[in-house]
């Protein structure tokens, strides 16, 4: 798989949704754009939804991913907090994908290990690596960042997916 295509990273956040675009051909990485949406935590639950699915359409629409990647919900003690992140990461699978985009899903530590080398790096391990992988990239938060380095994980791991999907007769 040499021929480029444009990947979308995105980071869930009910307050702040990463995301990062890339263009991946072989193992060659592009940094393309990346930025945050925000949502407005005076309004309503439904409201805040509204305001992501908004802003991450209009990165779909602006930046014609063809394929996204999404990162897989980090459940803590708060069982609302873990709730409410999983609402915007519905939103974060809903918008690629009306698009008619394929959806992967990856891993909190499986996107640290193939960006930084090990599962329980830091932030700004995080932010480092991306920048050294891309020097071109830039990022409004830490949230971008961690999109950014989705992407690359999905860059790195769509290949060995592809061929599992194809021999077990599903592509």
């Amino acid at each position: 798989m040499t021929h480029a295509i444009r990947l979308l990273g995105i980071d869930p956040g009910l307050r702040r949704t990463g995301w990062g675009m890339i263009v991946a051909a072989g193992n060659r990485l592009t940094f393309i754009a990346s930025g945050t949406v925000t949502s407005d935590n005076k309004k309503s639950l439904a409201e805040r939804l509204v305001q992501l699915h908004d802003g991450l359409t209009e990165v779909v629409r602006l930046h014609d991913p063809a394929e996204a990647a999404v990162e897989h919900t980090f459940v803590n003690k708060d069982a609302g907090a873990t709730l409410k992140l999983g609402q915007a990461r519905g939103i974060a699978l809903l918008v690629p994908s009306l698009a008619g985009l394929p959806v992967a899903e990856y891993a909190p530590n499986l996107v640290k290990k193939t960006v930084v080398g090990t599962g329980h790096a830091e932030k700004d391990q995080i932010r480092a690596m991306v920048k050294i992988l891309m020097p071109r990239a830039t990022f409004n938060s830490d949230d971008a960042a961690d999109a950014l380095a989705i992407a690359i994980c999905h860059a790195q791991h769509r290949a060995s997916g592809a061929a599992r999907l194809a021999a077990l007769g599903a592509a």
